[in-house]
């Protein structure tokens, strides 16, 4: 049963909007505190009794919050939260560890909750194992080999601006303005590629950062990226990885 919970979230509409969603979903549960930072987080576990649950922000005020596992043990489960990289969230449920994407709505939570609920404590334990195991440092993709004539040539990936998919046949758009085919789908470029440089802007386009020139507000929420170099591709992302993309350029 959850009734004590922990908010470790630095943004306070964030965390008011957490409470507010513990309230109506647990109105017996009691939100013991709430902290912005790793180092009030591991002061806070140290002079007091472990929470059913732990709210917590990837990133605050003073770092990663993945930090804090570096310095305590925390036995308690753990509902993670973000405002970007959805390839992660993608990977930690497969880790059977819950990782919401803001903002996070009350089905979404109340789901987390009670999948939480039935975890034993073993279960929990192997979560957070596979969490930091996740956390290790990953090699992604540098270079593509590629057919050509009789033999080989090489791509490198940093020479790449944009991915992008058209009658099933995937295309690397190059900063010198020539175009390759690459055999991966958009789902395996997807994890193969370093989700700090390129991000998963709609079905269609992966974008590396530097390929953009300007993003602009578009209807009913969406947002339209212009890509460098001007040349006249435009590409559409949608309301709900709006905040997604705005927060993977902010850092």
């Amino acid at each position: 049963m959850i009734d004590k919970i922990l908010i470790i979230e630095d943004e306070k509409p964030n965390a008011d909007r957490l409470k507010r969603l513990i309230k109506a979903i647990r109105p017996r549960a009691v939100v013991l505190s709430v902290l912005d930072s790793i180092t009030d987080s591991i002061a806070w576990f140290a002079g007091n009794e472990t929470p059913d649950v732990v709210m917590m922000d990837v990133r605050l005020s003073d770092g990663l919050s993945f930090e804090i596992f570096d310095r305590i043990e925390i036995t308690c489960p753990i509902i993670f939260t973000t405002a970007y990289d959805e390839y992660a969230v993608r990977a930690f449920k497969y880790n059977s560890l819950d990782y919401l994407l803001k903002p996070v709505e009350q089905e979404e939570l109340e789901a987390a909750f009670g999948k939480l609920e039935r975890l034993s404590l073993v279960e929990q334990k192997k979560s957070i194992e596979g969490l930091l195991n996740f956390l290790q440092p990953k090699e992604y993709r540098s270079r593509f080999l590629l057919p050509y004539r009789d033999g080989y040539k090489t791509v490198l990936v940093s020479d790449v601006a944009y991915f992008y998919s058209e009658m099933k046949i995937t295309r690397a758009r190059l900063y010198n303005g020539m175009e390759e085919i690459v055999p991966q789908t958009m789902e395996e470029l997807e994890s193969q590629l370093n989700p700090r440089q390129f991000f998963r802007a709609n079905r269609q386009f992966i974008i590396h950062v530097d390929a953009i020139e300007q993003i602009h507000n578009y209807f009913n929420g969406k947002l339209k990226v212009i890509i460098r170099k001007n040349e006249n591709v435009e590409v559409i992302v949608s309301r709900d990885k709006a905040n997604a993309l705005k927060s993977w350029m902010d850092f």
